[in-house]
Parts: C-alpha cells; structure tokens; sequence
C-alpha cells in the first residue's frame, strides 16, 4: 500500500538533518530515519536496481509538488529531475532502437520512441514496479492516483531516471530502463501496435494458433458518473489475466496487456491443446 506521509511522520526536522550532517554521516543517518518512517529503503533500492550513493537525488526524485509545504524550502519537488530524465530516456530509447532496427527508417524510429516513452505506458511501468509506493504525496494527490491519473507516476518514473543519471552516470540510468522498458517484450509489442494491445493480442495468438481471444466483464463498480470495468480475458479455455478501466475498452485493452505479457513469457512450443486443456 502507498505511503502517504502526513506531517505527523515525516517530520521536517526529519528532513532538515539531511543539511546538518557530513556528506557521509548524512546519508547514514538519513537512511536510517528514513527506514523507522516506515519507507523500506532496501526494497527501493530492489525496486531501481541500484545502491545510491547521494539519496538526496532519490528524495527528491520521489517528492511530489504537493508535499513541499511539508517538506521544507531546503526541498525541490521532482519536476527539474522530471525534466532531466525526459531526456535521457528519450536518448537511450533512440539508441536502443537505433542500434537493434538498422533497417528502420527515421520516420519508423521516431513514432516508436514516442510510443515507448509516452505518458501512458511510463505510468503503466511505475504501477507495475509500485513506484508509487514510495512517493512523498499530499492526499489529494494519492487520490488522483487511485482515479486513474498518469502523469504522477509517469513524472516520476522519468525523475528517477534523472536522478540514477546524476548519481550513476549514463550506465546506471540505462540498465534502469532497460530493466522496466526495452527488456518486457509485451511493452515493446504494444508500441509497435500503436497502443492496440487487443489487436497485437490477436495477431499474437492466432500465429501461435492458440485461438482467438475472448473477453468478459466480470465485473461493474462506482456511480454512473465514474463507472470502472473489470474484464477477464481467455485464449482458448485458459485464462490470461484482467483488467480495469473507466470503459469497456479500456478495460479490455489493459487485459490483453497482461495477456501478453504472460503469453510472450511461454514457451514458443506450447500448443493449442496444452491451452485449451486448461
């Protein structure tokens, strides 16, 4: 669950003895209060795949704009590391497909980065490694979150970028984004498909002849007004997984997401009838 850190917990005096250190003694003793303020500082680091060195960096690569007024002045929000890791993904994105499609054209090139680093998808790769579990948020802004809004967690997925940069150099930030991005192939194949996962679903399916995909909601929530989906998909018998959404179809395209996901994960010799025996 989120931790959405009232000025009860997180104190700024908390914040403050970050300054009123040395450099070393400072980081020491910041991760150590950070760890008895119920921030699970090992697991952070499991999550980025990295040890820090200046946490100041990943403080504030986690510190939303509506958190300053708790914060401190001594404390910027993420949005200049936002700025920075924009375009360090962008790079490393560009070198990533310039390197592995040398037949593409720069046309091809250009629409598959912006599909790789839109709003969309960062957000859906901070929600699928929590990110937002960590995040210094006011409470109105944790529920944006919960309604759905992306540009919270796509901000700060690109300012942790910004700050493995800063603290690791070019090799920290590009394993990062190879880990979340450039190594999940149901990602790289729902930005080849323009975001239609439904439709990469299919084409994935039927040239494995596992049938095609069914969808079924299986589930209706909230008032008219803010009506939320939840719709189970099946290849052949077998179920793949769900997904929710303020439509049908969204919430059927977030399904054949997670069904990609799991399908590019078997083996390529799986066969109709392993499938269809359920």
């Amino acid at each position: 669950m989120r931790n959405v850190f009232p000025p009860s917990v997180v104190k700024q005096s908390f914040l403050r003895l970050f300054y009123s250190l040395g450099s070393r003694a400072r980081a020491k003793r910041w991760v150590r209060e950070l760890s008895r303020e119920s921030f699970d500082v090992n697991l952070f680091q499991k999550t980025i795949g990295y040890h820090p060195v200046n946490w100041k960096f990943f403080f504030e690569s986690l510190l939303h704009r509506s958190y300053l007024q708790l914060a401190g002045g001594q404390w910027n929000s993420n949005e200049r590391l936002e700025f920075l890791g924009d375009a360090v993904l962008n790079f490393l994105v560009a070198d990533y497909l310039h390197s592995v499609h040398p037949g593409m054209e720069e046309g091809e090139l250009t629409k598959y980065r912006s599909r790789l680093v839109n709003r969309k998808i960062l957000a859906q790769r901070a929600k699928e490694f929590r990110i937002s579990d960590f995040l210094f948020l006011s409470s109105s802004a944790a529920q944006s979150i919960d309604s759905g809004s992306e540009s919270i967690l796509a901000d700060a997925f690109e300012a942790i970028i910004g700050a493995l940069y800063l603290d690791g150099g070019m090799e920290a930030a590009r394993a990062f984004v190879h880990r979340t991005i450039l190594s999940k192939e149901h990602v790289l194949m729902g930005a080849r498909a323009d975001d239609n996962y439904k439709s990469t679903l299919l084409e994935y399916a039927q040239g494995r002849a596992l049938g095609i995909p069914r969808y079924a909601v299986v589930r209706e929530e909230g008032p008219e007004h803010d009506r939320r989906f939840t719709v189970e998909v099946f290849v052949g018998s077998r179920s793949y997984g769900t997904g929710s959404g303020r439509s049908k179809k969204d919430a059927e395209q977030a399904a054949a997401a997670m069904a990609i996901s799991k399908i590019s994960k078997e083996p390529a010799a799986a066969t109709p009838s392993e499938h269809h025996a359920g």
